[in-house]
């Protein structure tokens, strides 16, 4: 079982940075795949989009186009903590943000929507204002 915790949110105008932690209570050898997600209030039936992943082996990561440029993903193994690093935050960026890790090990981590991630946080919120 990998428990999965982020914190960080809060609320900043638009323009503003956050970063969010995601810290996990361990890793697995089929936990090769690793990713943030995002769900806006209102949106629940669209399914959580997806931000980025990126293999827990290394390499570089995956960003949706939405965030390409502004959000970046990084990760400390020897603290099991993965980052989201958000600059020029726009209020449609205002959503619940999600960590979430794959449950068996897949080869297309560039690819994965949310259903194909087993393991995730509680989320935690950013509100981000005018």
């Amino acid at each position: 079982e990998v428990r999965l915790v982020e914190s960080g949110g809060g609320s900043v105008q638009a323009g503003g940075s956050l970063r969010l932690p995601c810290t996990a209570s361990s890793w697995t050898v089929r936990t090769n795949c690793i990713g943030w997600f995002r769900q806006a209030s209102g949106k629940e039936r669209e399914g959580r989009e997806g931000i980025g992943t990126i293999y827990r082996a290394g390499g570089l990561p995956y960003y949706a186009d939405s965030v390409k440029g502004r959000f970046t993903i990084s990760l400390d193994n020897a603290k099991n903590t993965l980052y989201l690093h958000m600059n020029t935050l726009k209020p449609e960026d205002t959503a619940m943000y999600y960590c979430a890790a794959v449950g068996r090990a897949n080869p297309y981590c560039r690819f994965l929507g949310d259903s194909s991630f087993y393991f995730w946080g509680q989320g935690t919120q950013v509100t981000v204002s005018s």
